[in-house]
């Protein structure tokens, strides 16, 4: 079974948008849980504490031990669903959590890690990382941080796809498998020379036409 970080909560009896605002400038951040065959509520943990847990965390979905004060479960396994982020500041100011079950199929989004230099980069390509994260459906204790591919062989105008991918037991997804994860494209430079030496190719070809026309009135 996977372990889970631990996150400190309270349940929260009162709601709204004036003290959610108050919670906030003590440092508190308003977030609410759901899920798991159970009535939704709403609670409140430490600000500091649940940023320090994003900047471990290498995805947008991931997994929680909530201990949770005043509930009657005190502990809940739970997956962040949603981080809402003020824009100007950067800061946390809401956050979702729904409750799974040990032997539940969840889905969650997993971020996508290319590894090593393609073949075609070190010809002049260049990488296009076009999917950064794949949905996958498992059980909690299935759930990768991660997953990777190896791209080193991938050559210039070559691409990887979904069907590529490597998953661990236990996971999968539904996603085609046609689409495209990454592939090395012709450099901005190298389209233009080409097609500065087809532009070139094509106005010697017309003066060379001139030129005979002109031979011919002679």
């Amino acid at each position: 079974m996977a372990s889970h970080e631990t996150l400190q909560a309270t349940k929260r009896e009162q709601a709204g948008t004036g003290v959610a605002k108050k919670l906030r400038r003590d440092g508190i951040i308003p977030a609410i849980i759901y899920g798991a065959d159970q009535d939704n509520y709403t609670i409140q943990l430490k600000s500091k504490d649940f940023r320090d847990l994003l900047k471990r965390s290498t995805s947008d979905n991931f997994l929680v031990n909530l201990e949770i004060e005043g509930a009657k479960e005190k502990t809940k396994l739970a997956m962040v669903q949603e981080v809402q982020i003020k824009p100007l500041t950067g800061a946390v100011i809401h956050v979702d959590f729904h409750a799974v079950k040990e032997d539940q199929i969840l889905s969650a989004h997993i971020p996508i890690e290319l590894l090593g230099e393609p073949e075609g980069v070190k010809t002049g390509g260049i990488l296009e990382h076009q999917l950064r994260s794949v949905e996958v459906h498992c059980r909690p204790a299935d759930l990768p941080e991660k997953l990777e591919i190896d791209v080193s062989h991938v050559e210039l105008d070559e691409a990887v796809h979904v069907s590529d991918l490597e998953f661990p037991e236990g996971v999968e997804t539904t996603m085609d498998g046609g689409v495209v994860v990454a592939m090395v494209a012709a450099s901005r430079a190298a389209v233009s020379d080409d097609e500065g030496g087809e532009a070139v190719a094509g106005e010697e070809a017309a003066e060379g036409e001139g030129e005979e026309g002109g031979d011919s009135k002679d």
